[in-house]
């Protein structure tokens, strides 16, 4: 058994910067102030429709990216409608192949480690639940049958496409207070990604500022997604 922290991936270009200039002339079309545009850009002009809640120019643009963290995340994750996913399938990855080393991978509950029995009772019941899933294989089950006992806290691979309001939409719920913990130790650090790269769209989201950093989900910046996968 394999036990992994929570991670974001997101590819460098991504998060070009010119996504903003973009927007902007987008807006523009709706005021014809197209010739207000300096080369520079104005942040401004779109921060200010966000305060109005004109929100619907920013869907013009996208970002995607991939999460690796528990599986039980992700269930939440999906419910956010205006997206495109690609996620890692229970039903066709067969973890008793070589090419998963014959264990289970899972992210671990960091909530956990400062209480050793809890911790203990957790790592107790994945291994349980990764002998009894080869168990199962070996017997001639198939991987989407035996699937069935894996644990919530699995590690899954998401990708996540999601316009730029779409986003707004996420970190609004997935960083308040109200949200899973570990929801917020993937969604948070994310935020603060977004308000550093794009201001304009994304400073005045709020989040839970009492989320201990060092539980933040590691942010993986990458040339290709694919190089990391």
């Amino acid at each position: 058994m394999i036990i992994l922290q929570p991670q974001v991936l997101i590819p460098e270009d991504q998060l070009d910067e010119k996504i903003v200039k973009r927007l902007e002339r987008y807006g523009r079309v709706c005021y014809k102030s197209e010739g207000a545009m300096k080369p520079e850009g104005n942040p401004e002009f779109l921060s200010g429709k966000l305060r109005l809640g004109h929100e619907s120019i920013i869907e013009h643009e996208k970002i995607t990216l991939m999460f690796v963290c528990d599986r039980g995340i992700t269930h939440e994750i999906v419910r956010h409608r205006i997206a495109a996913y690609s996620q890692e399938s229970t039903r066709y990855c067969n973890y008793g192949k070589d090419k998963f080393g014959r264990e289970i991978s899972v992210i671990e509950p960091y909530f956990f480690k400062d209480d050793p029995q809890a911790y203990d009772l957790w790592a107790k019941a994945c291994q349980e639940s990764e002998d009894a899933y080869m168990a199962l294989l070996d017997a001639g089950r198939s991987a989407q049958e035996a699937r069935s006992i894996l644990p919530t806290c699995l590690k899954t691979e998401i990708v996540v496409t999601y316009n730029m309001r779409e986003w707004r939409h996420f970190f609004r719920l997935r960083c308040d207070a109200a949200s899973h913990p570990q929801m917020r130790q993937v969604a948070i650090p994310l935020l603060m990604l977004f308000k550093e790269r794009f201001p304009a769209l994304y400073s005045d989201i709020p989040y839970d500022k009492s989320f201990p950093r060092e539980h933040y989900a590691s942010i993986v910046l990458t040339n290709d997604l694919f190089e990391i996968i």
